[in-house]
């Protein structure tokens, strides 16, 4: 992969200089920053993009600024910087997109839990906003639900991980054969066969709750930010796009 390419280079740089205001700001940082829920008094419009250079600790930027260079540094080679760049980010916004869609579904299904019980939205949300909650409300519904309701108000999303998947997505499709090792799992695996089972597993996940690769993952932003790549990929190769640079 060589040198850093150009764009590549700029990203690391923003993700860099953004987690290092994280580390001198904390808090404020992640109020300003990271993607609510757009009923959250934090929500700002800026989030959907802002976000992406946001990440919750030193292996989660490790993690992805190495998947971006070793995966993003020869789809760039190919596309040029401007392809690329559009490509990413709107990987990024489809995964934005899809975990706000998903967050809506969990708001809306514990709050028409709640009500049944004669407390008003409003009361609700003015409780859930102060991060607080009523042990009574597991009665009304089941846990995950309840938990998924809250977590969908409260809890923000950070990260470049849904760019990265529609990343990853491009480079299965780019470059199937190419052999990738894992770390634990030291014998080469085409990226054709791994990337799948990578989103399968988040899928699984995301689904049933069954957390694979840890707590605090945003497995449908992962799915989101695969399946907008996948779409652009699909559209690009059947329209001759992906022979085109954009410089």
């Amino acid at each position: 992969m060589g040198r850093l390419t150009e764009a590549i280079k700029h990203l690391l740089i923003i993700n860099i200089l953004f987690f290092v205001a994280t580390a001198i700001y904390g808090d404020q940082m992640y109020q300003w920053f990271s993607l609510w829920f757009p009923k959250n008094e934090n929500f700002g419009f800026w989030q959907v993009v802002s976000h992406m250079f946001m990440h919750g600790g030193f292996m989660h930027i490790a993690f992805n600024m190495y998947a971006l260079w070793a995966f993003g540094t020869p789809l760039e080679r190919m596309w040029g910087r401007n392809k690329f760049l559009f490509f990413y980010f709107s990987a990024g916004l489809g995964a934005a997109l899809i975990h706000t869609g998903v967050n809506y579904y969990y708001f809306n299904e514990g709050i028409d839990a709640i009500v049944n019980s004669g407390i008003s939205k409003s009361q609700i949300i003015d409780i859930v906003s102060e991060g607080k909650y009523s042990p009574d409300w597991y009665n009304l519904a089941s846990k995950s639900t309840i938990d998924n309701f809250l977590s969908a108000y409260n809890t923000p999303a950070v990260g470049a991980s849904g760019a990265i998947y529609g990343i990853l997505v491009a480079f299965g499709m780019s470059y199937p054969n190419s052999e990738l090792f894992i770390i634990f799992l030291p014998i080469p695996i085409k990226a054709k066969f791994f990337i799948p089972v990578l989103i399968a597993m988040d899928l699984f996940s995301g689904v049933t709750g069954v957390s694979i690769f840890g707590q605090g993952i945003a497995h449908f932003a992962h799915i989101g930010g695969a399946l907008f790549g996948f779409i652009m990929m699909w559209y690009w190769k059947k329209n001759q796009f992906n022979k085109n640079r954009w410089d």
